[in-house]
Parts: C-alpha cells; sequence; structure tokens
C-alpha cells in the first residue's frame, strides 16, 4: 500500500484511530481522464511505461486541518519528463568555486557578530552580511562539500547553532526566538556552494508560520483537549508512517511541503534529537540519494514570553529540493498559492526510513 491507496487504508482503520485522523486530515480522490492521439503513443510508452497507464489517473488530495497544509499525490508525477542539465560533479565544481569562495577562509573573508564568534570542532560562525533580521548568523563548515558529513560534525554544527543563539540572547535578551536553517546547495536556495546553516533570533513574537503553528496547535488544544503535536504523531503511527527512536517522534508527513519531508518531534534539543537530524540526513543522502535539501528547527523561546508555549516540542522538518540538474524548479504557483504537489510517496519514505532508523515503537 502506499499514498495511491491511502482511502482503502482508512477504511481498515479501527473507529477510534480514524475517527483521529479525521479530526486532522481530509482526504479526496478524484480521477484524471485524458485521450491522447496515436500520434502520441510512442513518446507514452517510453516515458510512463504504457498509454494505459495515463488513461486515468488517480489523484489524491490531502487537507491538514489544523495547520491547512495540503498535498496532491498523483503516482505519474514522478515519472514526468523533465529536462536535465548535463550529469554534475559536485564536488569538483565544489572545489573550483572553492577559489574565489568566502567561506574558506572566514576569519579574514567574513564579517563577525558583535559578540563575537563562537567555534566548534568541525565550523566556526560569522555574521551574515545581508541579513535576514537584526541577529543572523551564519555556521561555515571547515568542510567544503555540504554532502560529506558525518554524526560527529552534524552534532558540531547544531551545538555550534545553539551557542550562537544563546549568545545572541545575552547580548539582546528581547531577542528570544531562535531558528535554524540549512539549504544544501543551489536547489535548495543556497547562494554559495560552500557548506554552511544560519541561524536567526528574532525579537516580539517568533516568524510567521512558526507563530501560526503554535496558535493552530493551541486552537487544537481548546476544541480537543489533547495535544496536536502528540495526535500528528499517533495518526501517522497508525498508517504505518511514523516511528520514534531515542525519545524523538519521526514522521514521514502525509502533507508535505515537498518531496520527501521528514518531521522530528522531541521535548529538548538534546544529543537524541541531533543524533536522529543526522540519520535523516544520511538516509537522504545514503538511501535516496537526495543531494539537495532544507532542514529547518525551531523551539520555544529562550526565555519567559507573554504566550503560552505549552506542549509546543522542538521541531524540525526537512525536505528533498530534487535532483540537481534538472532545469526546471520544484515550486512554482501551487506550491505558493494552493497546495504542494508531491511525486514521491510518504508511504515508501517511512519504509525506508524505519530501515534507516530502526524502530522502538
Amino acid at each position: 500500500m502506499g499514498i495511491a491507496e491511502l482511502d482503502i487504508v482508512l477504511e481498515s482503520l479501527p473507529a477510534g484511530e480514524r475517527k483521529l485522523f479525521d479530526r486532522i486530515f481530509h482526504v479526496s480522490v478524484s480521477t484524471g481522464r485524458l485521450n491522447p492521439p496515436a500520434t502520441m503513443h510512442h513518446w507514452i510508452e517510453q516515458h510512463f511505461g504504457s498509454v494505459a497507464a495515463i488513461l486515468n489517473q488517480k489523484v489524491v488530495k490531502v487537507t491538514n486541518l489544523v495547520t491547512f497544509e495540503g498535498a496532491l499525490f498523483n503516482r505519474l508525477r514522478a515519472a514526468r519528463p523533465i529536462q536535465a542539465r548535463d550529469k554534475l560533479d559536485v564536488t569538483a565544481q565544489i572545489v573550483q568555486e572553492a577559489r574565489s569562495d568566502p567561506l574558506q577562509n572566514p576569519d579574514r573573508d567574513t564579517p563577525e557578530d558583535i559578540f563575537g564568534r563562537v567555534e566548534g570542532k568541525y565550523c566556526i560562525t560569522g555574521s551574515n552580511i545581508a541579513k535576514y533580521d537584526g541577529l543572523h548568523g551564519i555556521v561555515i563548515f571547515r568542510e567544503l562539500d555540504p554532502l560529506l558529513f558525518s554524526k560527529e560534525q552534524i552534532i558540531d554544527y547544531l551545538d555550534t547553532a545553539w551557542r550562537w543563539a544563546e549568545k545572541a540572547h545575552d547580548s539582546d535578551p528581547e531577542a528570544k526566538y531562535p531558528t535554524l536553517i540549512w539549504n544544501c546547495l543551489w536547489r535548495a536556495g543556497a547562494s554559495l556552494l560552500h557548506g554552511h546553516a544560519q541561524v536567526m533570533l528574532t525579537r516580539d513574537m517568533h516568524y510567521a508560520k512558526v507563530e501560526g503553528l503554535r496558535q493552530a496547535a493551541l486552537r487544537y488544544q481548546a476544541e480537543y483537549g489533547s495535544n496536536y503535536f502528540a495526535d500528528l504523531y499517533q495518526v501517522h503511527l497508525s498508517l504505518g508512517c511514523a516511528l520514534e527512536k531515542g525519545g524523538i517522534k519521526v514522521i514521514a508527513y502525509l502533507t508535505p511541503l515537498k518531496e520527501n519531508e521528514i518531521l522530528l518531534l522531541a521535548q529538548e534539543f538534546n544529543l537524541s534529537l541531533k543524533e536522529r537530524i543526522y540519520e535523516a540526513l544520511a538516509c537522504f543522502r545514503d538511501r535516496l540519494h537526495v543531494s539537495s535539501f532544507n532542514l529547518f528547527s525551531a523551539t520555544a523561546p529562550l526565555s519567559q514570553a507573554p504566550e503560552s508555549w505549552d506542549g509546543f516540542p522542538v521541531l524540525a522538518r526537512l525536505v528533498d529540493r530534487g535532483d540537481l540538474g534538472n532545469r526546471a524548479s520544484d515550486i512554482g504557483a501551487m506550491e505558493l498559492y494552493t497546495a504542494s504537489v508531491i511525486g514521491s510517496d510518504p508511504f515508501e519514505l517511512a519504509r525506508v526510513l524505519k530501515e534507516a532508523l530502526g524502530n522502538e515503537g
């Protein structure tokens, strides 16, 4: 069973699990039909296997009724023809660009924050020269190639980012809402190939989408008397799309922003979460052959805030941004203004995650 059979899977759920699913998600199924001319048959067979495969296309629309994230799944989307560039040697391109890489010598070629730099074993921070926000730093990896990472390196990058947030908060106690992002290579929005993550600390309220999620979770708690994130995990677990390891909940998300989105939920920004983030990244790189991705993490504020953060976890999200050789962007007007169009399968992602991470329950 996969996402195309989600409606069938739901029919087999026990009544209590189905009720919980329907509380959070809505599923709609439609069929796309077409009639291709005979002149297209050969081309269709080359790209999709057979003409019959495209005549009646099952589309599954999943909507998160709490956050109003949505995804449209059609297996044929993964097989559609995309014009690609020549096969790329990413490592060779990184080495070539390193000659003029400002991150190669961060002490000399990058500014530091007003509170100084934070140095880890495998990385060092700098101050982003064109800032998203008042406090915006970069975690510069000593390893040029962002895809050459070990568990120790990932833990060090995350530790260094957290120490930067603490120092930034000490320098401006009103800035208390931390966020980390890692845009890996150009498909994910990185302007420099040299591996680096970005850290921000904002004032007054969290960034809009995090604040929107907090408020949605509070409305859910008020209406149902239950924690949204716990129920979200339980729904995915009942479908075989979640696992728990080391106290960290890992979800192959049913309404992903783009392909193969993974959610990680933790009680605190601890070693187990950092290890699970590494394992998810390694699963992307080594099993799913992902070369460009976005990693995001946000937590409750570092000090007391007027709004309630009860029940809000430390959240990390990881999404595949597609083949580095593809010319087409993976995000268009549909993703910007309606719902995400997805070619990957959360059920298949969950199977790969379980093989990679193991399952404690």
